[in-house]
């Protein structure tokens, strides 16, 4: 349930002209008072489901994506990384690691320093593949991840370029843009929320004694 009278349905439906099934997702539109739908459930509303219903989409292998994006990311990027898993379901493996790709790069722009900086040129802020080694040279990403960071260039430039990715590619990436997000953005909130359940503890302690 949505906005406290919204109801949800799966609802199991046949095509009465191929006799072909689909379930769809559907979402009540409208209800004036907010109870009939309640009341009398998808099943025994009477007269057409759609003046009461609209369809959100349909139920299909894509739901069966089980990568759920780290915590804590930025909009953009969990949208991006949900995109790419739900590729990977669907056995999209060029889709899926160029979503992955681009995880990556929206992640990895905000660390380049402003201004002038050595060996950091136009190409190189633009290019991800060019950006990353230059990020690992300076010590602004972590040696770990360095050996996985190369299917980026690789099976990267492969999926967006050439379409010649497979599964194996497309998890490679998936590994690593993993563990560079958990890195960037779920390490650091996780001991920030922590940290501040810790001062509000010892804030409540204070106030107690």
């Amino acid at each position: 349930m949505k906005y406290g009278w919204q109801q949800w349905y799966e609802a199991f439906c046949v095509c009465r002209h191929c006799r072909k099934a689909s379930i769809f997702v559907l979402a009540q539109a409208t209800d004036p008072d907010k109870t009939i739908v309640h009341r009398n459930g998808l099943v025994k509303l009477t007269g057409a489901v759609n003046q009461w219903m609209r369809i959100e989409g349909i139920v299909s292998k894509k739901d069966d994506a089980s990568v759920e994006p780290p915590q804590h990311l930025p909009q953009s990027i969990e949208a991006a990384f949900r995109e790419g898993a739900m590729c990977l379901a669907v056995s999209c493996y060029n889709a899926a690691g160029t979503m992955f790709r681009l995880c990556v790069d929206l992640a990895t722009q905000s660390l380049l320093p402003e201004g002038e900086v050595t060996g950091l040129n136009p190409r190189v802020r633009r290019d991800l593949g060019l950006r990353l080694p230059w990020l690992f040279t300076n010590h602004i990403l972590p040696a770990a991840l360095h050996d996985l960071s190369t299917c980026i260039k690789d099976d990267g430039n492969d999926g967006a370029h050439a379409g010649t990715l497979g599964k194996e590619d497309a998890e490679d990436l998936l590994d690593f843009t993993t563990a560079l997000l958990e890195r960037l953005y779920t390490e650091p909130e996780v001991l920030k929320l922590a940290k501040e359940r810790r001062e509000a503890r010892r804030a409540e302690a204070r106030k107690d004694s």
